[in-house]
């Protein structure tokens, strides 16, 4: 049942993907001979490398250069939630290291079970350091990780750009009924015309 559900998300976002991807260029194209087909636009060979370098300087900036702007917020929605993790995990890591310190002193500190805190052993907070300083660092890294994926995203969409392909190549999701065993079946085709 599950499986169904996270297939036809995955499907249908495969195919809003290539929804938004296609443009109309009908008045640009020159045909020369019948094999031959030239687009008024060049096609400007450093455009990979612009994309790649705005959103280098600020996420979702290439994807606005290589307008798709649909993708924009997510991008900052995924940099945002990694940023968040990180400075809260930060705040907890100070929360139980100052607990700690005040313990090893020898005064009060939040967790000796007075306030709304529950009562920690001093082995609990040293714990408790552990996880938080794992839980901080492994968000730096995804949130690192997401950073240099808009940056690459953004060289491979301008790479990708409608005007570079040949028109003789097409490629199409699909998905269909099996008759077999009457299940949902994905696919992809691609046609090459000679």
């Amino acid at each position: 049942m599950y499986e169904r559900i996270i297939y036809t998300i995955f499907i249908f976002i495969f195919c809003l993907n290539f929804s938004f991807g296609q443009e109309n260029i009908e008045g640009d194209v020159k045909i020369i001979s019948k094999d031959t087909i030239f687009n008024d636009d060049e096609i400007d060979p450093l455009s990979p490398a612009r994309a790649a370098f705005y959103s280098a300087v600020l996420p979702g900036l290439g994807q606005a250069y290589n307008k798709k702007y649909w993708k924009i917020p997510i991008v900052w929605a995924a940099i945002g939630t990694g940023v968040y993790f990180y400075r809260k995990n930060d705040e907890l890591l100070d929360t139980y290291q100052e607990a700690y310190k005040l313990r090893l002193s020898g005064r009060p500190d939040d967790f000796d079970g007075t306030g709304d805190n529950p009562n920690l052993s001093t082995e609990s907070l040293v714990r408790a350091q552990e996880i938080y300083k794992k839980n901080k660092d492994l968000s730096l890294f995804l949130t690192l990780g997401l950073y240099a994926l808009n940056i690459i995203e953004a060289n491979v969409d301008a790479h990708l750009d409608d005007k570079a392909f040949n028109t003789n190549l097409s490629f199409s999701p699909s998905f269909y009924i099996d008759p077999i065993n009457n299940q949902y079946v994905a696919g992809v085709n691609i046609k090459y015309d000679f």
